[in-house]
């Protein structure tokens, strides 16, 4: 194979003159190639991306044609090579009448370069074309082929009654049950371990309490090690505490004030290591209960979304800023008016919070009822679906910087109008976010900020691995709709807070992979996403065809961070806070550090092949110490206190490698 891919880049260079017209596009097959911007070449005019259109007066042209049905891949980051301000077109059709098929302008996993997937039908020819909108420079891609993702579910009939379901442990084992309140209790199908199916048990519960008419919550409240409840209805809202050993729920907390409740959320809104219970008000601001960590809570109204008459209907928390806590995002619905302009509400880390809606770039007048947050182009930020109800869907990136762009034309979400229930996940486990709306129809996520549809047995509903297999299947009602897998890997991420709350949920949780079409991706732990659903909160990644990860890093409420390096794929893996950092033997092949133990300065000799670009430092407490860019090979460590630690090193290609060091 090496071979082969040294012999097409050679064919590359070898036809450079002959790749600037669509008419005389070089022919390729899989492999690696040089393309290179010639005077007089034919500039691409149709534009197949949502980006910036500079003047262009370069283009570049090839041509493939699959033998099989497949779906194609075209990488402008090739490892070796430099990373180059590229744009890249595909399209079918002919020369005279080209139809734009895939494009993409910079989401690809190295600076600026690109990143484009299509289905490709076999016996079609279809035209890859570049243009010197940002760059003239030459540059290497890779095309690749790959077994086209497929979604597809099995049905299977359960008995359970209850005015509402969600997808939860709720005995303290970490498999997701299956989870339906009725009056005076709540029943329960607990999965079996090895996937054989259920245990079916009905738990009493108080009475005379507000049912989840519209949304439910789940999360340990009272970090006694079993999984609590909130309840949100037209009237109020409860918090349906577990016992000590999980075998019923023994105490509510009712809200006492009106309120007309839409989407509930766990989350620790103080980050004082407790849940706190956060309850959207259709009609008025919005309410908390504020956990006192002693067994009861206050009730609070206003400070998260302040507008009068309401209109709050999805909330969801996701850290869209990378500090290191959770933000607050509502999708807002009303009619047209002033109550319909959702709102972002910034974590300033001190107990407040700020709505930056208006420079996020959120502050529209559009009616949603839902947002699916996930890191659809794995360049380590949360992107989001704003679902819309009675106006068009939006598909915002996030630009790294605080803001966000919309990038809904191109990206099959532009004509796409289904259903006000939205969330994220990766159904297929080829290491791409999907997002699932309504209409059975799941959109699938082609790694390039684009979706196509896939049409799915299952409607909305509560997610989670109901048979353990590490992929993830859906509830409706008796109906589950079980997940048929593929080839494709998995891991799932279990956390244990200690410090922080008990479920992690606000924790930050990351992989690494090198050489695989993404380096890096992110989920951030969360209770209560869509509109009305609580699906699983284990922490699930698709890995495609990765067999190896390089590292797993928790990061965590409280600021602890958690790392393993080489985790084991297709496989459930416990972190509990703080264990991992003291016992690991950071030990790096890479690179070697000197002096250690180092006084002043930590010099970093390498491979001649390895370039680090950034550093952050850790101490053996899974605290962040330092982070700098590497300008030269060396890293000032006299301010740090003497001790053990950790070292992270990036190279250019976002790779990613850990040693340990002591500082004297």
């Amino acid at each position: 194979m090496k071979l082969k891919i040294t012999l097409l880049a050679l064919l590359g260079w070898h036809f450079a003159g002959a790749q600037g017209t669509c008419a005389t596009a070089t022919p390729i097959t899989p492999g690696t190639y040089n393309a290179v911007f010639t005077a007089g070449s034919q500039v691409p005019s149709l534009i197949c991306t949502g980006e910036i259109n500079n003047p262009t007066t370069l283009g570049i042209w090839f041509s493939f044609t699959p033998t099989a049905t497949i779906t194609a891949t075209v990488n402008t980051n090739v490892s070796g090579y430099p990373n180059r301000d590229t744009r890249v077109h595909v399209y079918s059709g002919n020369c005279e009448t080209l139809i734009c098929v895939a494009g993409n302008d910079d989401a690809g996993n190295g600076q600026l370069t690109s990143l484009a997937n299509f289905t490709a039908t076999a016996g079609v020819t279809y035209y890859i074309a570049f243009d010197n909108n940002w760059d003239s420079n030459s540059f290497h891609f890779t095309l690749s082929e790959s077994v086209p993702s497929s979604t597809s579910f099995s049905q299977q009939s359960i008995s359970m009654t209850g005015t509402q379901y969600c997808i939860v442990d709720l005995n303290g084992d970490y498999l997701d049950d299956i989870v339906a309140p009725v009056n005076n209790g709540v029943n329960v199908l607990y999965q079996s371990a090895n996937g054989s199916g259920f245990t079916q048990a009905s738990l009493t519960a108080p009475s005379t309490v507000y049912m989840p008419s519209w949304s439910m919550a789940a999360g340990d409240f009272d970090k006694n090690g079993f999984n609590d409840l909130l309840y949100g209805s037209g009237s109020g809202a409860t918090v349906m505490l577990a016992n000590a050993t999980g075998t019923a729920f023994e105490t509510a907390f009712i809200s006492t004030q009106y309120l007309f409740s839409q989407r509930t959320n766990f989350v620790d809104i103080n980050n004082d290591g407790n849940l706190d219970a956060f309850v959207c008000h259709d009609v008025q601001p919005n309410c908390y209960f504020l956990n006192d960590g002693a067994g009861g809570f206050t009730f609070h109204q206003g400070g998260l979304g302040d507008f009068a008459s309401g209109g709050n209907y999805g909330s969801i928390w996701i850290d869209y800023d990378n500090d290191g806590d959770s933000d607050l995002f509502i999708a807002k619905c009303r009619g047209g008016s002033d109550a319909a302009i959702d709102e972002l509400h910034r974590n300033n880390g001190d107990g407040t919070f700020t709505n930056v809606a208006q420079q996020a770039g959120f502050a529209d007048l559009h009616q949603s009822w839902s947002s699916a947050w996930g890191d659809f182009d794995n360049d380590g930020d949360m992107d989001v679906l704003v679902g819309g109800s009675s106006s068009p869907h939006k598909l915002m990136r996030n630009n790294g910087n605080g803001t966000f762009t919309n990038v809904t034309v191109g990206s099959g979400f532009e004509s796409y109008t289904t259903n006000i229930e939205h969330t994220a996940h990766d159904f297929d486990n080829d290491g791409y976010v999907d997002i699932f709306g309504g209409g059975n129809i799941i959109m699938h996520n082609n790694g390039d900020m684009t979706f196509s549809p896939i049409s799915v047995s299952a409607s909305n509903g509560p997610i989670g691995d109901l048979n353990n297999d590490g992929f993830l299947d859906i509830q409706n009602g008796n109906t589950l709709h079980i997940n048929n897998g593929n080839d494709n890997h998995y891991l799932k991420v279990h956390l244990q807070g200690v410090e922080s709350n008990r479920n992690g949920i606000g924790a930050r949780v990351v992989i690494y992979a090198n050489g695989a079409p993404w380096s890096q991706q992110i989920r951030d732990v969360k209770s209560g996403d869509g509109f009305r659903y609580m699906s699983s909160l284990n922490t699930h990644f698709g890995l495609g065809s990765v067999t190896e990860l390089v590292k797993l890093v928790v990061i965590w409420p409280s600021g602890t961070i958690d790392m393993i390096d080489y985790p084991t794929i297709d496989s459930a893996i416990l972190v509990v806070e703080g264990s991992t950092l003291s016992v690991q033997d950071n030990v790096n092949k890479m690179f070697t550090l000197y002096p250690n133990p180092a006084k002043e300065v930590l010099n970093i000799q390498g491979s001649a092949s390895f370039e680090p670009v950034r550093a952050t430092i850790y101490n053996l407490e899974g605290k962040l110490v330092k982070k700098q860019d590497i300008k030269n090979t060396s890293i000032p460590v006299q301010q740090l206190a003497k001790g053990t630690y950790i070292i992270n090193l990036q190279d250019k290609e976002g790779k990613n490698y850990s040693a340990k060091f002591i500082k004297e």
